[in-house]
């Protein structure tokens, strides 16, 4: 009863902050519209088109061996494609009925990473102007979740298969082109990306200049956590600006927050899990977990 009336107040709180600085609001999602055209739909839209059409153009077979090669392809897709990629495949898949809503809930968790693209791309070129430190964070975050998905494939192996829809039972009036689907499939999602971005860097900007406005000094770090929780891509920014000259700390925040994403990521992935039911809760415990595991890992093996 009580969370609703929250996000009520939370609702009309910002309401207010946006009618009282309309010129920041503008400022915000100006920011937004950059950072989603600069450093995400480059990276995101095309892969998220092939990855669907990859799919579309390999079903699985229901045995116990293509289990596993299922799990891995759908790994695979995520890994390339990045979020909310993952989160689009297993909603597909649990849709088509090639998995079952156990297993959904548990690759939802796990089959959900950074495109590559981007963490060379925009971490390694653009903030950091050296790739060293995507290619290591990328080497151990698929390290320590290819272990936790073989882990999770010896726990399910031995779960009856799910009910296939084979062509007897359901056939389609139509015959879809793959390629059309994919991408008709994949627009919905870009737009709840860009969507959730614009809105949380807006948001955060308001924010950000009502709390400088009664506190002048604000401190920088309030700032950076304030961005990198409602933002990933805005906070990656600002602590590359903020600790350019502390590689240690700067690497140590950017593993945190790639590990760890942001709300509006969060958001991407609550909104395409609710489309089939998939529960959050394994998500959200595993989310927890690397967001430890991770970033203490690389200062073990890197930094020290």
């Amino acid at each position: 009863m009580y969370i609703p009336l929250v996000y009520l107040f939370i609702c009309i709180g910002l309401i207010i902050l946006l009618l009282l600085f309309p010129g920041v609001a503008h400022q915000g999602t100006d920011l937004g519209v950059n950072l989603f055209m600069d450093a995400l739909f480059p990276y995101l839209l095309p892969y998220l088109i092939l990855t669907q059409w990859f799919i579309r153009l390999t079903p699985n077979k229901q045995s116990t061996t293509s289990r596993l090669q299922l799990y891995l392809k759908t790994y695979g897709i995520s890994a390339l494609g990045g979020f909310p990629t993952g989160a689009a495949t297993i909603a597909f898949l649990k849709k088509s009925k090639q998995i079952s809503p156990k297993e959904a809930n548990g690759l939802l968790s796990i089959c959900h990473s950074p495109s590559p693209l981007f963490v060379i791309g925009f971490v390694g070129y653009d903030l950091l102007n050296d790739t060293m430190f995507s290619w290591r964070f990328l080497i151990l975050y698929h390290l320590v979740s290819l272990v936790i998905l073989f882990l999770f494939y010896n726990k399910s192996k031995h779960e009856p298969l799910p009910m296939s829809l084979n062509t007897a039972e359901v056939k389609p009036k139509s015959i879809q082109n793959p390629f059309i689907s994919s991408i008709k499939d994949s627009v919905p999602t870009v737009l709840v990306v860009g969507s959730t971005l614009i809105f949380f860097t807006t948001i955060f900007t308001v924010v950000m200049h009502t709390l400088s406005t009664f506190i002048p000094n604000i401190h920088n770090s309030l700032m950076l956590l304030t961005a990198a929780s409602l933002e990933m891509t805005n906070g990656l920014k600002i602590a590359s600006q903020l600790f350019s000259s502390e590689s240690t700390i700067l690497y140590l925040l950017l593993a945190a927050f790639l590990t760890t994403q942001s709300l509006s990521i969060h958001m991407q992935v609550a909104v395409l899990a609710k489309t089939e039911r998939i529960s959050l809760r394994p998500y959200v415990a595993l989310r927890v977990i690397l967001a430890i595991l991770i970033p203490a890992l690389y200062y073990v093996f890197f930094l020290m």
